[in-house]
């Protein structure tokens, strides 16, 4: 048994009941005699004493009289200055004392530690691709995505630098930088203004698939000397350049750059392939979001107005501004829609929702009222048929509306609302108050009839319309948005709030009235500024329309009443000569003549009274003739032995155009001529 121990390659010792050392083998002799206070020998020493040239503190003191006490075996690891290894002290409990197996597990633990290091790896990896993959699962656009990678890549490899270029097929497989990093701005000003070289790191990746990695500047240079300036313009000093690869082909590279020499060992290397795979398919997705928004935004561009008419009875400025970047094109609109008689329509309204239905329902919507407002309907009778196509488009589809009438015969003004918020009236003051208007419901889901309200709205004041996306946003309600573009208005247009007075922001101007025309366009700014948040925080759509109506002076109006007889007509021809040679249109008298004649013959013998002749002069003659019949008078195309038949074809060929509008007491048909130039020009 002895030759036994002794030819251990292990380490054994025996100790008696008091903790002392009474046998120990070669092994233990050479590892305990040298730590023993300077003894020869570990046999007569307290075992903690013989490793005294060991890393213990008093723990294997401790374990030893806990297994004393517990009579179970334990053991502890060590480890020994001397030569760096670790050893395993086992402690059996034995009859009067206890043995100690003592073993060297340096090889073991070195073992264990690049496990520990592998799997501290691997979780580091996993984590890292997990939260790359959390963040660009919420990139929607190409921003989005490059701003994804520098928060989750650039840090946890020591990186400074980000560069995303895609490919562009359609213009000779050439590189175009859609993001940057941590470069100075010179260096981006560089790469953006410059292709990426046909020779480059960028394309060698695109070409071969494969990713490639340069330490220093150096080698850089060496490779591709003709990007030199880029080099030392970016003041980075090793790169890794990524092939970004989507559905088996190339889209683009990323370049990942340090600002101290870096060489990135293989598990980085293998990270890194990983991560570009996961950019990629995020910067695939990004760039189709991107295009898909961007065919919306083109298309509701399309379908918004690209100018408002300038019109002798309006004047209008609006301003349309989407949501942020990662929000869906809405469907607001707005329209100044010239009506006869030199009447206006205002509209505005929102489609619920985003998307390209709600801009193509947006589209169907700007179209219909158009046509409905040529049928002269009146606001709340437009509503009606507006509320049915809706209806008819679907289920889930609503949409509020705001249409509104201007008559500058007398400034009045007749509103009619589906769930719309309600406009705004500044007076000539500059004091803003709501017009309260009965909302109704909204379009799809309304129950006619509209109900519809007149105001008087004297020359000076503004109307503003707007879309909820205006006064409400996602940390302010509609009530105090409603109440912050008040207060904005009043401000703006020099209300004090205590008996109020003209605006004096102009100095062109003594009322509103009189504010010219790039003083409603700064109004709209000053409006947006106020109210909307910056473009990449706006969660809705915002339309605006602010109105500067004018009325008509009296002396550019003039009407009569006229009999119900035979002499009708040649008492309106009279009246016409005598008027428009006071208007100094006599270039216009015998076509208007002609026109009047006709239109009064056919009030006298298909209408019924009273009836009515008007003229109104702006930037064309209006001419007017109602009575109180609703009978729709429309061209027929009259035989050649037919004695009548042809009046509202002479009216057609002598007039502009010509239509009729119908009220409750009856209709009115118009026609308008284009004045003169030389009238027009004075």
């Amino acid at each position: 048994m002895d030759t036994a121990l002794r030819n251990m390659a292990d380490g054994f010792l025996l100790m008696d009941g008091d903790w002392r050392i009474f046998y120990a083998n070669p092994a233990a002799e050479r590892l305990f005699s040298a730590g023993g206070r300077g003894a020869d020998t570990a046999v007569g020493l307290l075992l903690w004493e013989a490793a005294e040239g060991f890393r213990q503190n008093g723990e294997l003191e401790r374990c030893c009289r806990d297994v004393a006490e517990s009579g179970e075996p334990n053991g502890i690891d060590v480890r020994r200055p001397s030569d760096g290894h670790w050893y395993h002290l086992r402690l059996v409990p034995v009859p009067d004392g206890m043995s100690v197996y003592v073993s060297d597990i340096d090889e073991t633990r070195l073992q264990e530690a690049q496990a520990s290091r592998t799997r501290h790896t691997a979780v580091q990896r996993a984590e890292r691709i997990k939260n790359l993959t959390v963040a660009l699962s919420g990139a929607l656009t190409v921003q989005d995505v490059v701003s994804a990678v520098a928060k989750r890549v650039l840090p946890p490899f020591g990186a400074s630098g980000l560069t995303i270029g895609v490919l562009e097929e359609s213009r000779a497989n050439r590189v175009r930088v859609v993001g940057a990093v941590g470069y100075p701005e010179s260096f981006t000003a560089m790469v953006e203004a410059e292709p990426v070289p046909a020779v480059s790191p960028v394309a060698d990746v695109l070409r071969t698939g494969a990713p490639l990695f340069v330490d220093t500047v150096e080698e850089h240079i060496h490779r591709y000397p003709h990007m030199a300036h880029r080099v030392h313009a970016s003041a980075k000093k090793s790169w890794a350049f990524l092939p970004l690869i989507a559905s088996g082909r190339p889209i683009g590279a990323c370049s990942i750059s340090f600002s101290e020499h870096r060489r990135l060992d293989d598990a980085e290397r293998t990270l890194l392939m990983a991560l570009s795979g996961l950019i990629a398919q995020a910067l695939e997705r990004a760039r189709l979001h991107d295009a898909d928004r961007d065919r919306a935004r083109e298309l509701q561009r399309e379908l918004l107005p690209r100018d408002l008419p300038a019109l002798p009875a309006l004047t209008a400025a609006a301003r349309y501004l989407p949501a942020g970047e990662a929000t869906d094109v809405g469907g607001d609109w707005y329209d100044v829609l010239p009506l006869s008689s030199g009447r206006v329509a205002l509209v505005i309204g929102d489609v619920m929702g985003h998307g390209l239905t709600e801009a193509a329902t947006m589209g169907r919507l700007r179209t219909a009222v158009r046509t409905l407002a040529d049928l002269e309907l009146a606001p709340d009778d437009l509503l009606v048929h507006l509320n049915d196509l809706v209806a008819d488009l679907g289920e889930d589809l609503y949409a509020t509306c705001l249409y509104a009438v201007y008559d500058p015969t007398d400034a009045g003004c007749t509103f009619a609302s589906a769930g719309h918020p309600p406009p705004v009236l500044v007076e000539p003051s500059g004091s803003a108050r709501f017009i309260d208007l009965e909302p109704n419901s909204p379009l799809g889901v309304a129950d006619p009839p509209f109900e519809t309200r007149r105001l008087h709205v004297p020359d000076g004041s503004l109307l503003v319309l707007y879309t909820d996306g205006l006064a409400e946003t996602a940390t302010r309600s509609m009530g105090r948005g409603m109440a912050l573009l008040k207060a904005t208005l009043d401000e703006a247009l020099g209300h004090a709030g205590s008996g109020g007075g003209p605006a004096t922001e102009h100095d062109d101007a003594s009322d509103h009235g009189g504010l010219p025309d790039h003083a409603l366009d700064r109004l709209c700014d000053r409006l947006t500024d106020a109210l909307l948040p910056a473009p990449s925080d706006a969660t809705d759509d915002a339309a605006l329309l602010v109105a500067r109506p004018r009325s008509f002076r009296a002396s550019d109006m003039a009407g009569w009443t006229l009999p119900e007889g035979p002499l009708a007509a040649g008492q309106a021809r009279a009246l016409i000569r005598e008027q428009l040679a006071e208007w100094h249109l006599d270039d216009l008298v015998m076509a208007t003549e002609l026109i009047v004649s006709e239109l009064v013959t056919n009030a006298v013998r298909y209408g019924r009274g009273p009836i009515r002749l008007r003229l109104l002069r702006s930037d064309s003659l209006v001419c007017e003739v109602s009575d109180g019949s609703l009978t729709t008078p429309h061209v027929r195309r009259a035989a050649e032995t037919d004695e009548g038949g042809r009046g509202l074809q002479l009216v057609t060929a002598l007039s502009h155009r010509w239509g009729a509008r119908y009220e409750t007491a009856g209709k009115y048909v118009w026609t308008e001529q284009l004045l003169p130039t030389a009238t027009v020009a004075s």
